[in-house]
């Protein structure tokens, strides 16, 4: 009889272990992102909550690396695809969880103009600015820099950007601040602020790609996706918006009710999915720049974990991660294959600094004695 209580006690000590060790985090060192990059050093910071989730972020372009919650069985399961080392973002190119800016998305030509004076930005994308024109090479778009870390807390951290008047051709000295906070009902909240000595244009968001089915080597075709919004704005095939503002009804655009990502992302013989190569849109969100209306909700069947976005930006753009190719290899071990993650990101319109048609609210100018400020919340739970 001891005999076979200590056994049961052994083994039920082992599953003990088994079950804890299912739940740790993925395997991130702080030395694996410690490098010097461009004269500054990076480093990486673990924020956590009451209820053991995690946020995992990076001062090389204000990066959350990874995200830990909890299922529908309370297993702790990363929800955004990257890299597990420094050396891989700042080499491969990609826009892997990180702040963008000055403007995220694209900018028609490269131009704007601003008081008669007009600006030519890098034309990094057909032509166009996209993501203040990102290069991995020739580092200009903020998601390709050295943050200077303010502060740290155990569940918040705050990042701050000085931009140079002219960098990457865009007018003004700014600074900016990316404030992560993962609060105690496993939302992380995030806050962009910025001001600048000179007018120009401003349009932050953030780019991770999330997969929230756990293993990471399922696509995200399977998720379920709810979009607040009655209309989009189109766009051609370079990929800019067309100054339109479109209805969803009777399109594959419509998830006003949840839809399964992949039921219409191949239907290229509608030409907007054509055009996108699949959903790369922006949305115009009926929630009016109320942060307190969900904006988006993203959920995986298989792991029941889903994300509601707030935000009080005018937009969002759905990006279903058409051009993953496989060229990276991400914590799990997997290949980064098309569709691997998808991005939910809040934003002023595509190209709004040249789309006079759109309301005055929308616009993306900052001028001297005011303050950017943009709010997006990532709201997990399980269901």
């Amino acid at each position: 009889m001891k005999k076979t209580g200590f056994i049961a006690l052994m083994a039920g000590m082992l599953a003990l272990t088994a079950c804890s060790q299912k739940q740790e985090a993925p395997v991130l060192n702080k030395a694996d992102f410690q490098m010097e990059f461009t004269g500054k050093k990076t480093d990486l910071y673990k924020l956590t909550n009451a209820n053991g989730c995690e946020v995992w972020v990076t001062n090389f372009g204000a990066r959350i690396v990874a995200i830990m919650v909890p299922d529908k069985n309370g297993k702790m399961q990363d929800v955004v695809i990257g890299f597990k080392n420094i050396k891989d973002y700042t080499t491969l190119a990609s826009d892997f969880g990180s702040t963008v800016g000055r403007y995220a998305n694209r900018i028609n030509q490269g131009r704007i103009t601003l008081d008669g004076v007009t600006y030519q930005l890098p034309q990094n994308n057909f032509g166009h600015c996209l993501h203040g024109g990102c290069d991995i090479t020739i580092p200009m778009g903020w998601q390709n820099l050295v943050w200077d870390v303010k502060e740290v807390k155990g569940n918040s951290i705050t990042l701050v950007m000085n931009s140079p008047d002219g960098e990457a051709g865009f007018p003004g000295n700014v600074v900016a601040t990316a404030t992560y906070t993962l609060n105690d009902k496993n939302a992380i909240d995030i806050v962009w602020k910025a001001t600048t000595d000179k007018k120009t244009v401003v349009n932050m968001t953030n780019h991770s790609y999330f997969n929230l089915n756990g293993d990471h080597s399922i696509p995200i075709t399977n998720h379920m996706l709810t979009l607040n919004a009655d209309n989009f704005t189109p766009c051609d095939d370079t990929y800019m918006t067309t100054g339109e503002i479109l209805p969803v009804a009777g399109t594959p655009m419509d998830f006003t009710k949840a839809k399964a990502i992949g039921k219409e992302i191949t239907n290229f013989g509608y030409e907007q999915l054509k055009n996108g190569n699949g959903y790369d849109h922006n949305w115009v969100l009926n929630t009016k720049g109320d942060d307190t209306k969900c904006a988006a909700k993203l959920y995986s069947p298989i792991t029941g974990i889903y994300v509601e976005v707030y935000t009080n930006e005018p937009g969002i753009q759905f990006y279903s991660g058409n051009f993953l190719d496989g060229s990276g290899i991400d914590k799990q071990g997997n290949k980064m294959e098309q569709r691997t993650g998808c991005c939910l990101e809040t934003q002023k319109f595509p190209d709004s600094p040249n789309k006079s048609n759109l309301p005055g609210w929308y616009s993306a100018e900052l001028v001297p004695g005011q303050q950017y400020y943009s709010h997006c919340i990532y709201q997990f739970g399980v269901e």
